[in-house]
């Protein structure tokens, strides 16, 4: 039996079969790894590599990974924050002044680490996510000449020269129209139009309502759709709004080939619309993930929150410490409200395969039931 075929003018134009990215997730490297991108290019989409955080070696050695599995186009994602605290150099270093500081946060974390048994463990890295650290990373993008670069946070605008000269197409991640508008201004090539249902860092502003919106301002910049989109049903919508593509995430998130732990892979299956939510608790800005008995207690705690990389390096203590003790249940879990649309762990190309048939059923399905009268 032939399979389902999904394509348009947008995947012509960026060499892929099916209009499904794969959304750049990072989790420290565990949402989106080589094996998992490579999968979701060869099955006709474009796989996108979540890289924020990991050392520009260690993206160095993901990029040539891919590219070892696969010979299709891919991206990698990488956050560009506008807004950064002043912070010193290494992780260590801003531990001790998060203590200086900022002590009732500090005594936060090791009352978690007392209440659940946990070992005293750092992360060995001492890696600041900083302007420069972004920059280090960019010049390992550029030398390695990736296909595709998307900015999961701030704007890629500096880039545009140097990415023309070499034919890398520059992706924008936007949660209102304004800043859509603002990345349109810039010259990327498509813009993701992010509706708060989506895992990560996301804003305020519902898919549906978000969707068309950001296509009528940036036209003719092709849009992205992301945001509650895990099944076939969704792909249609997004479509129907005007969107050239689909950005997912939360679906993969379950993959054979990702390595996020079986238990947030548990979480994910197990959960509804109600389970993954939005709070600052784990980098300093809004971040959709599993409300857990640790994102319960920071609420409760009532303390402000830092701002970015503190509050990130503030609870990575903690994750150490859950990591080191094998409490993966306890460790942060970021994926999206459409988590109640992901059935089973199964491998990538199962789920590209899913998510084509299942748009291709639901366009028959509209053709057979809904009647067009025109004049």
């Amino acid at each position: 039996m032939s399979r389902a075929v999904l394509h348009n003018a947008f995947c012509d134009a960026w060499g892929i079969e099916v209009p499904i990215f794969l959304a750049g997730m990072g989790v420290g490297g565990r949402a989106t790894p080589p094996a998992l991108v490579a999968a979701v290019s060869q099955a006709g989409g474009l796989g996108v590599l979540g890289c924020s955080g990991l050392s520009p070696e260690e993206t160095r050695r993901r990029i040539r990974a891919v590219r070892a599995l696969t010979d299709k186009p891919f991206g990698v994602d990488l956050l560009l924050p506008a807004r950064i605290a002043d912070a010193p150099p290494t992780r260590s270093a801003v531990r001790d002044e998060i203590r200086a500081r900022f002590p009732q946060h500090a005594a936060f974390v090791q009352e978690l680490i007392r209440r659940y048994g946990l070992p005293d463990a750092k992360p060995a890295d001492e890696t600041v996510v900083n302007i420069e650290y972004a920059k280090s990373v960019l010049e390992v993008i550029f030398d390695e000449r990736v296909p595709v670069f998307a900015a999961g946070l701030g704007d890629p605008d500096f880039l545009l020269d140097r990415a023309r000269a070499q034919g890398m197409k520059l992706i924008g991640l936007s949660g209102s129209v304004r800043n859509a508008v603002r990345q349109k201004k810039t010259g990327v090539d498509a813009i993701v139009a992010q509706g708060t249902e989506a895992g990560g860092h996301t804003g305020t502003v519902a898919s549906l309502p978000l969707i068309p919106q950001v296509v009528d301002a940036v036209s003719p910049t092709p849009v992205l759709a992301a945001g509650g989109i895990a099944d076939g049903r969704g792909i249609v919508a997004a479509l129907a709004l005007g969107a050239q593509a689909v950005w997912i995430g939360t679906a993969f998130l379950v993959a054979d080939e990702g390595e996020l732990f079986d238990a947030c892979k548990d979480q994910i299956v197990a959960s509804d619309s109600e389970a993954f939510r939005i709070s600052k608790i784990w980098t300093g800005k809004t971040v959709r993930a599993f409300h857990s008995e640790i994102s319960q207690a920071w609420a409760e705690s009532g303390l402000p929150t830092l701002e970015t990389p503190h509050q990130r390096i503030l609870m990575e203590d903690f994750l150490a410490a859950a990591l080191a003790a094998g409490r993966h249940d306890l460790f942060y879990n970021i994926a999206g409200q459409a988590g109640g649309l992901v059935k089973g762990r199964r491998p990538a190309k199962d789920i590209m395969a899913d998510l084509v048939d299942g748009a291709a059923e639901q366009l028959r399905r509209l053709q057979r039931d809904v009647v067009v009268s025109l004049p």
